[in-house]
C-alpha cells in the first residue's frame, strides 16, 4: 500500500510540473476555444455517428476536398518513390493543415471561420514539404540507396521503421508527427530531431 501511495504521489507531482505527455496543452488541444465546448477529442473524434474513413477511428472532422500538387521526381530527380494524392492519415491532417477546412468544421458543422495559419498552414502545393503517401519498402531502399530498408532497420521506437512509423507500408504525416503528443516533443514529433536524429532514422546519410 505504501508503494501505491508513493507511485500516486510521483504521478501527481510529474503532472503538476508539466511533464505529462498527452494532447492536453499541446498544439492540438483546442478545448479553450468556445467552438470546442471544452472538449479535447471532439474536433477530431466522436463516440457516436462517426464518419467511416480509413485509418481514422471514429472520425468527426470534415475532410478536405482539395486536389494537391505533390512532391515527386519533377521536384527532385533523386526521388525514386511514386506519389499520388494524399491518403490515409495524411488526408486527415490536411483536412486542417491545407487551409481549406475550418478547425471547427466537425460534428456536421461546415460554416466555421477559424483556419490554420502560420507555419502550420501547408496549403495545397506540397512540393516544398516532405513527400507523403508513398510506399516505403525494401524495394525502394534498394533502388534509392539513400534510405534504409524499413523492414530491418530499427526505428529507435521499439521495433523497425515499418512496424513503428509506416502505415500500411506508406510514409505518412504521422510517420514523423505524433498528433496526440505522446512523446511530449516540440512540434508534435514522434522522436527528437536533435542532431537530425529523426531524419536519420530513415535516411542513410
Amino acid at each position: 500500500m505504501k508503494n501505491l501511495f508513493l507511485t500516486f504521489a510521483v504521478v501527481v507531482l510529474i503532472s503538476q510540473l508539466g511533464f505529462s505527455q498527452t494532447i492536453v496543452g499541446s498544439g492540438h488541444d483546442f478545448s479553450a476555444n468556445a467552438w470546442a465546448n471544452t472538449e479535447i477529442c471532439l474536433p477530431c473524434h466522436t463516440p457516436h455517428n462517426a464518419m467511416v474513413v480509413s485509418q481514422s477511428p471514429l472520425w468527426n472532422h470534415e475532410l478536405t476536398a482539395s486536389t494537391f500538387t505533390v512532391y515527386d521526381n519533377t521536384v527532385s530527380s533523386t526521388f525514386d518513390a511514386t506519389t499520388g494524392q494524399p491518403d490515409g492519415n495524411s488526408k486527415l491532417c490536411l483536412s486542417c493543415h491545407d487551409g481549406s477546412v475550418a478547425l471547427e468544421n466537425f460534428g456536421g458543422t461546415t460554416t466555421g471561420t477559424t483556419y490554420v495559419t502560420g507555419n502550420a498552414l501547408l496549403g495545397t502545393d506540397l512540393r516544398n514539404d516532405h513527400p507523403i503517401s508513398f510506399t516505403y519498402d525494401a524495394a525502394l531502399a534498394t533502388t534509392d540507396g539513400g534510405v534504409y530498408n524499413p523492414t530491418t532497420q530499427t526505428s529507435g521506437l521499439g521495433s523497425t521503421i515499418n512496424a513503428d512509423m509506416l502505415f500500411a507500408g506508406k510514409m505518412q504525416c504521422a510517420s514523423c508527427h505524433d498528433v496526440h503528443n505522446g512523446s511530449g516533443i516540440a512540434f508534435l514529433l514522434r522522436k527528437s530531431n536533435t542532431g537530425s536524429a529523426l531524419c536519420l532514422t530513415c535516411h542513410n546519410k
